[in-house]
């Protein structure tokens, strides 16, 4: 669904751990704000929840990660909702109902208008078409805003060649009617309404600080901040946590059972499931893959393991001398072994990764294009000019912070210096930094995750087209955004998936990314969390969650 920070911590000493689980224990337990234990949680329907690093934005027209997302989604609602347990439904969100042509290229929505906004302002159609509008300002410079290219003259109002807005295909009928015109059949347009870069924002609150397309973020600020979905923001402590209370105007709030949800920012994996262990915690983001036998044989019970439509890979800085060398890439990529990676290192039962798009989607397979071949990978680096790794330039592996990822770079790299002889650093940097440092291409290789934003495999394969914002490769193929284009417009689900075929084989050949595994969700849960269902998108709409004894 995003670039993303999937497993997040960080690597620490034992004195560093020891001196911010402390850190973390003060906050939970001092005098004065102290927050409820997990018991105490359950009784008063709180949920203390791990949610990793520290969030870049609130804003969902600026933010991109996983971590966000689970906070916006609870602050914000679009036209359609997720389902509490199937990936492949969709519940009314502002809309209340929905119609479209013969061949899903016009779609009408009704807005429900008991809708609010959580200042008690309802949220009509022209707040949608504002939200619209300001995804896809370029002064703005939203990295999602090509997801809303579906619709008719959206791209072309991005790039400039169209500058009135009233020629995008978004129009409010009325304050309840909203159109949308796409580019052509879109059967799977639901799907994609569900990701955040089509909710709306408060046009006055957005006004007041700062404007359309101002960046700074200051509305999202509690006492700012103004959103239309179950829950709103409360209270925002950096590098603490982000607490969100129910929104009393939401059209839905009978449904609400949770008062409060505290999103906890825990950037160390071995300080999440201590927390959790010590009643901190009701659900952990993630779990260390050394403790993970640990519970399958004594905690059971705890231990959640589900698939999860994502993929861990490398990008490659094709900029830069020798990644700018495909064969130099597709080397790389031939010498790492996939199948050891996961079973000695990540060991929580993920797939290694033959192609990039993963498997969940009907109708379609990736192509099986990645191997290990250490032969192979010498002989490409030899035809580049680094015979036995003569002369190659030492380069350096970037990560976000987390001793998985750590360990994992770690085995990489023991495999290049194995097989192919070269030598590569390490280096790790906090998310929002290394987020910046892919964005600004100011890396040599990095590694990055993707999970799919809808139920359809162009969600993993647009991402790569020229000027795409989650691109972050400096690759770009003509024949690759061609085909891309082609399969948003085709008339028929087998040319679609055709021309993702077709897609997939470029990149897979191309190899400005290499992908290692596909992911698999885990993470420790309370089983007093009810409502938590096992999703592909690990999507949760908040509304449907509770805690029971």
């Amino acid at each position: 669904m995003y670039t993303m920070d999937f497993i997040r911590g960080e690597y620490r000493s034992g004195v560093v751990w020891l001196s911010a689980f402390c850190g973390l224990l003060l906050l939970l337990t001092g005098c004065g704000g102290s927050l409820p234990n997990t018991d105490q949680g359950v009784r008063d329907q709180i949920l203390l929840l791990g949610n990793g690093a520290e969030p870049k934005s609130l804003d969902p027209h600026i933010a991109t990660g996983v971590t966000e997302n689970k906070i916006i989604s609870a602050l914000t609602e679009g036209l359609v909702a997720h389902h509490p347990s199937d990936d492949n439904a969709v519940e009314p969100g502002v809309a209340e109902r929905w119609e479209h042509n013969e061949d899903y290229s016009v779609w009408t929505f009704f807005l429900n208008p008991r809708a609010r906004w959580s200042n008690g302002d309802t949220v009509t159609a022209h707040d949608f078409v504002f939200s619209f509008q300001r995804m896809l300002s370029p002064a703005l410079a939203a990295e999602y805003g090509q997801m809303l290219f579906i619709m008719k003259n959206a791209q072309e109002f991005h790039s400039g060649t169209v500058s009135d807005f009233a020629d995008v295909g978004a129009k409010a009928l009325d304050d309840h009617t909203l159109q949308l015109t796409l580019v052509g059949p879109t059967p799977f347009f639901l799907s994609m309404l569900m990701h955040y870069s089509w909710f709306p924002v408060h046009p006055p609150t957005i006004e007041q600080h700062g404007g359309m397309t101002d960046r700074d973020g200051r509305w999202t600020l509690p006492g700012n901040h103004v959103g239309n979905g179950p829950f709103m923001l409360a209270e925002w402590r950096p590098n603490q946590f982000i607490k969100v209370v129910p929104n009393p105007y939401y059209w839905d709030r009978d449904v609400v059972r949770l008062n409060a949800i505290y999103y906890m920012v825990i950037s160390d994996a071995n300080t999440e499931r201590r927390m959790f262990d010590s009643g901190r915690l009701h659900v952990t983001n993630t779990l260390p893959s050394n403790d993970i036998n640990w519970f399958r044989n004594n905690r059971p019970e705890v231990l959640r393991i589900s698939p999860y439509l994502g993929t861990y890979f490398y990008r490659f800085n094709v900029t830069r001398a020798p990644l700018n060398d495909v064969r130099v890439r597709q080397a790389l990529s031939k010498a790492i072994d996939r199948e050891l990676l996961v079973e000695a290192v990540v060991q929580g039962g993920q797939q290694p990764a033959f192609g990039y798009v993963p498997p969940g989607f009907n109708d379609y397979e990736t192509p099986h294009l990645v191997e290990f071949n250490p032969e192979e990978a010498r002989r490409l680096l030899a035809e580049a000019g680094f015979p036995n790794g003569r002369g190659f330039p030492r380069k350096t592996i970037l990560f976000n912070t987390l001793e998985d990822h750590r360990k994992i770079a770690e085995a990489i790299a023991a495999m290049w210096r194995e097989h192919l002889n070269i030598q590569v650093d390490m280096e790790n940097k906090e998310w929002k930094v290394y987020l910046d440092a892919q964005t600004n291409l100011q890396y040599d290789i990095a590694r990055a995750g993707w999970i799919g934003d809808y139920m359809d495999p162009i969600t993993f394969l647009e991402m790569w087209t020229t000027g795409n914002g989650n691109n972050n490769t400096g690759w770009s193929n003509a024949d690759y955004d061609r085909i891309i284009a082609e399969a948003f417009r085709s008339h028929s689900p087998e040319t679609h998936f055709g021309k993702l075929l077709e897609a997939e084989t470029i990149l897979l050949t191309e190899m400005p990314i290499t992908p290692l595994y596909w992911y698999n969700n885990i993470r420790l849960i309370d089983p007093r969390v009810r409502g938590w269902y096992n999703k592909l998108l690990d999507n949760r709409p908040w509304k449907h969650v509770y805690l029971a004894d």
